[in-house]
């Protein structure tokens, strides 16, 4: 089983060009399978059939895993046995015609334009980590980009001109990502001062470095957005991809065009991008629900002139 897995994780990388993270998920998913088979004593992957599998989705559910994971644990499933019918290592695929859970719709959460200037303010700017910090904080927020494409970049897919860089995304796919002038000039400040403290006389292609000279990892960029977040006083629970939620609702209410957004988020599907304008929608609707005179059934402006009456009075 450890061969197959091994296998099965090159084939994802190579042949199917996930990204790491999407890899790690899969086979963290697959372990969940394996200890779920050895409590229900099924020795063989043969033996399991669709009553198993609805099992299977049940006791995750009963774990208390998120049906966005669950739907993501059969995905795994899916190409695992996929997989091994193709090596011949199996006869049967049992998720053939299985269908997936329905997922409950849930709007995805953003940063008000107070809350991510307080935010993007923190760093302090005087320091080589201060200029840092503010110009990923920044480029996050301007390009909408996903954080293994900004742990990814390198100093020669940046072009502040142009105020572009080029990102790596999903699949391995290479788009362009715009940026506005605060973070080309947060950029700007940075490599021409942050970043050569940083590096210490070392060589490294990588835009965003650590205090040793080395590559940010995910997990840092991570920590310090939380740490960060937490430190502006920001009570909603804030991560990197919630600056990609931002950035695509701003957009959207500033009136740009769906399949504008859909080509700066990188999304392949126009379906990916619509989620958005039902925030967009919300949004507008509060807004209309506070300023509109008759939007309560309560005429404001008579209201008011009652007021002016009882003052004048």
């Amino acid at each position: 089983m450890e061969t197959l897995l091994d296998r099965f994780r090159k084939y994802l990388l190579v042949e199917r060009n996930f990204s790491q993270y999407t890899v790690r998920n899969y086979l963290q998913d697959l372990a969940k399978f394996f200890s779920f088979l050895l409590l229900r004593k099924v020795s063989s992957l043969q033996e399991v059939d669709k009553a198993l599998l609805r099992d299977y989705l049940q006791w995750l559910d009963d774990l208390g895993i998120v049906r966005a994971s669950i739907v993501r644990n059969l995905s795994a499933l899916r190409s695992f046995y996929r997989y091994l019918v193709q090596l011949d290592a199996l006869s049967y695929n049992p998720l053939v015609s299985f269908s997936r859970p329905k997922l409950q719709k849930r709007l995805p959460s953003f940063m008000n334009q107070g809350e991510m200037k307080k935010l993007l303010d923190m760093p302090d700017a005087a320091s080589p980590v201060g200029m840092r910090d503010r110009a990923l904080l920044e480029l996050l927020y301007a390009a909408g980009i996903r954080i293994s494409e900004l742990a990814g970049l390198d100093m020669d897919r940046v072009n502040l001109e142009a105020r572009e860089a080029r990102v790596w995304g999903k699949g391995s796919k290479e788009r362009i990502a715009i940026m506005g002038i605060p973070a080309a000039k947060s950029l700007e400040n940075y490599i021409a001062n942050g970043r050569p403290a940083l590096l210490k006389g070392r060589n490294s292609r990588a835009l965003f470095l650590n205090k040793n000279g080395g590559r940010l990892s995910v997990r840092y960029i991570q920590q310090l957005v939380t740490r960060k977040a937490a430190k502006a006083g920001i009570a909603k629970r804030v991560h990197p991809h919630l600056f990609r939620h931002t950035f695509a609702t701003h957009l959207l209410d500033g009136g740009a065009d769906l399949r504008a957004v859909q080509e700066l988020l990188g999304h392949a599907s126009l379906s990916s991008t619509q989620i958005y304008t039902h925030v967009s929608q919300s949004h507008a609707r509060r807004v209309y629900l506070a300023a509109h005179p008759r939007a309560s059934g309560e005429n404001k402006e008579d209201s008011a002139g009652a007021n002016d009456k009882g003052e004048r009075a």
